[in-house]
């Protein structure tokens, strides 16, 4: 019989969408991998570009690491339909035109991962072994 691959995979996709959601923040905050930012530079601290920024890096890192995965997931799908509708959807419907796509791909991803979980190679899983094989049966 085959092995079922599943959440092996599900894992791999959130380690990589989480390695291409946390460059959004790096970008805004350190100008790396590049600068995003018309006329390059970073975004100015306090701006609502930077707040973006902390919960794209923070938030990212915990998704990546499959911590508090579900909850994260949730917070970052809402970040992304934010932008969508703040930045893109103001100029105009089509996600292709309006250069909106990566904020749809990460939101629906993102509420993915809030229903499905990290799968097996998370944070979120060892700690959940450690705590079911700690529990003593009958107390």
């Amino acid at each position: 019989m085959k092995k079922d691959w599943s959440p092996e995979l599900l894992s791999v996709l959130r380690i990589i969408v989480a390695f291409l959601f946390i460059q959004h923040g790096t970008a805004k905050w350190f100008a790396f991998p590049g600068a995003l930012m018309p006329g390059g530079g970073v975004v100015p601290v306090g701006s609502l570009w930077w707040f973006a920024a902390v919960i794209e890096i923070f938030g990212g890192t915990l998704f990546l690491l499959g911590l508090f995965t579900r909850p994260v997931a949730f917070i970052l799908a809402g970040e992304m339909a934010f932008a969508y509708f703040i930045v893109h959807a103001g100029r105009g419907f089509w996600p292709l035109l309006n250069q909106g796509e990566p904020a749809v791909f990460f939101c629906f991803s993102f509420l993915y991962f809030s229903a499905a979980g990290a799968g097996p190679w998370s944070l979120d899983t060892i700690l959940a072994r450690r705590r079911s094989s700690s529990t003593v049966p009958g107390s």
